[in-house]
């Protein structure tokens, strides 16, 4: 496996370690190939990881996302490691610089290659192009954030024409993907540690916590927060907001809502420690191919609102492990609501925690080796 991210905190990194890690228990022969700050191999059985060392040339796009613009410079030694491993199976994540080299790897060693969506870049294109475009009539600036989202998806489609199958992680995406390349895309899943990520001892007179987790960026919508703690405030709903995270938008956050708590980026143990200690979790970003953080969040026994759109309307059923919301007012309509009805909330995270059980890596890691088999045969 190819993979776009494995030490940064975002979805794509956990998932990828994830399966690394099944991989290893089930003693399934698997190599993973990362950018990093080495160049490395190392062997554990049939498990294999190769680090890649990105260079000074490396382009940050954002604090948990970089691009080197040179890291074919690895080439030979990548392929001496591929060679030596023998893999049946080249999986690229994304066409991020290691997704590009794992494509140029499999195409001139004629290894069947398996591509997967994780990261819908033609809407982040056209969100994070948005503020430069607020001086035009909201019609106009409609039409050119569209034709932006338009060619940004054509050409993300150009790279996924490379596999020879693919795989996207929620069945709006497996539907698009096979109509607009013609191949055969099959669904993959996430999973969740439910051992780690567990319900918490909940003070039943501390105040309501509300949090997020996730990158603090445009596409996230992570602005919706700041309107969702001000209508708390207006109608006295008292609670207390966490935030946890990085991004480009941490400041502007910051000064609209001073009395939240922003923890930064936050792994292991401590991450879920305090998805553990939250009472409602508000994820309003609309563009998710997946959103693995609001199944942490379920796995956490902590109830969930989300957007009716993208990779959490997936999973979540509606009033049961969760809440989904429309639009923008629904969501904001609905934090208050849940925020007033503890017990509501309590019966979703039942709900939530039930649900996610369900989500186990070694299952998604099974499935995984099974799109692989059906290529070879």
């Amino acid at each position: 496996m190819f993979t776009d991210s494995y030490f940064e905190a975002n979805g794509i990194a956990r998932l990828s370690r994830s399966i690394t890690a099944s991989a290893g228990r089930r003693n399934l022969p698997f190599l993973c190939v990362y950018g990093g700050r080495s160049t490395r191999v190392s062997f554990d059985g049939p498990l294999s990881r190769l680090e890649l060392r990105r260079s000074a040339a490396a382009l940050r796009l954002e604090h948990d996302l970089t691009f080197d613009p040179v890291l074919w410079r690895h080439y030979d030694f990548a392929k001496v490691v591929l060679t030596a491993f023998r893999p049946d199976i080249v999986h690229i994540t994304g066409p991020s610089d290691v997704g590009q080299l794992g494509a140029l790897l499999g195409h001139r060693m004629h290894i069947p290659i398996v591509g997967s969506w994780h990261t819908n870049l033609h809407q982040y294109a056209a969100m994070r192009s948005a503020k430069w475009f607020g001086w035009m009539p909201r019609g106009g600036r409609t039409r050119v954030l569209a034709a932006i989202e338009d060619s940004a998806l054509a050409a993300a489609l150009l790279f996924y024409r490379i596999p020879r199958v693919l795989m996207a992680p929620n069945t709006e995406l497996v539907n698009l993907l096979a109509e607009r390349t013609g191949k055969s895309t099959y669904l993959m899943k996430h999973g969740v540690d439910c051992a780690t990520f567990r319900p918490r001892a909940h003070d039943p007179n501390a105040a309501l916590r509300i949090g997020f987790v996730g990158r603090l960026s445009a596409e996230k919508h992570v602005r919706l927060l700041a309107t969702v703690n001000n209508e708390l405030v207006a109608r006295g709903v008292p609670a207390e907001f966490v935030v946890i995270g990085e991004g480009v938008e941490r400041a502007w956050l910051q000064r609209a809502m001073p009395a939240a708590q922003f923890r930064g980026v936050l792994e292991g143990e401590q991450l879920a420690r305090e998805y553990g200690r939250l009472d409602l979790f508000a994820f309003p970003s609309p563009s998710e191919t997946f959103g693995l953080a609001v199944l942490e969040a379920m796995a956490s026994g902590v109830g969930v609102l989300a957007m009716a759109r993208g990779g959490p309307a997936s999973f979540v059923e509606h009033n049961v492990s969760g809440w989904l919301a429309e639009d923008d007012r629904a969501f904001i309509a609905a934090a208050v609501a849940l925020a007033r009805d503890r017990a509501r909330l309590a019966r979703l995270g039942c709900g939530a925690r039930t649900a996610a059980m369900r989500w186990s890596w070694d299952v998604v890691t099974d499935e995984l080796y099974g799109v692989y088999r059906n290529v070879l045969h």
